[in-house]
């Protein structure tokens, strides 16, 4: 029997309103069984570095600041070189998740930024798996991936007002991301136990 899919979500947020895609995404991972950890990239220590290495997947997020990642996540991605010198998140499952306050807001140099991370570790990448919402004339802003975002989980909001305020859309859209990471996640556990069973 395989054991339940561990992924851990590396963040940054800077104002909140990346927090609560964070912590929507982790909701969706543990309702599909997951066990999920949330690391603060800004406050992380070995002991969640430790934590990110016995992980089966990690999910990034951060907000969109100036056309991509924050200053804060480019610090950490930076500092998990000395994991990709012993190629530590070799085949883990990866994904990613951000927000702006614009529309667009170029997110997608930040979901791009964060494939790149991903592929330079080996990692496996899982798109968010949803056509685009919110683009015909009997659709709603309250759809599901209602900025058309495929890479990965996209969210918006106002910045004149707090993290109370996330579109619950933009939430909805993080929690799938997060059910699918877990059920991607325990399918690759099964087919390398399946494969290791096999080669006995």
């Amino acid at each position: 029997m395989t054991h339940a899919p561990v992924v851990s979500i590396a963040y940054h947020s800077g104002y909140g309103h990346t927090a609560v895609i964070a912590e929507a995404v982790r909701a969706g991972a543990t309702d599909a069984g997951a066990t999920v950890h949330l690391i603060k990239v800004d406050e992380i220590d070995d002991a969640q570095w430790e934590l990110l290495a016995a992980s089966d997947a990690i999910v990034f997020g951060s907000p969109t600041y100036m056309g991509t990642a924050s200053g804060a996540f480019h610090v950490f991605a930076e500092a998990t070189s000395k994991v990709w010198f012993t190629a530590g998140w070799r085949d883990k499952v990866a994904a990613g998740f951000t927000n702006s306050g614009s529309k667009s807001g170029d997110k997608g140099n930040t979901l791009d930024f964060f494939q790149t991370l991903a592929a330079q570790h080996g990692m496996s990448w899982v798109n968010l798996g949803l056509k685009a919402g919110w683009n015909a004339s009997t659709a709603s802003e309250n759809d599901l991936n209602r900025l058309g975002f495929f890479d990965g989980a996209a969210a918006q909001s106002n910045s004149d007002q707090g993290a109370e305020f996330v579109h619950k859309a933009d939430i909805a859209t993080a929690e799938h991301l997060g059910r699918r990471v877990a059920d991607h996640t325990r399918v690759v556990i099964a087919g390398r136990a399946a494969l290791a069973a096999a080669a006995v």
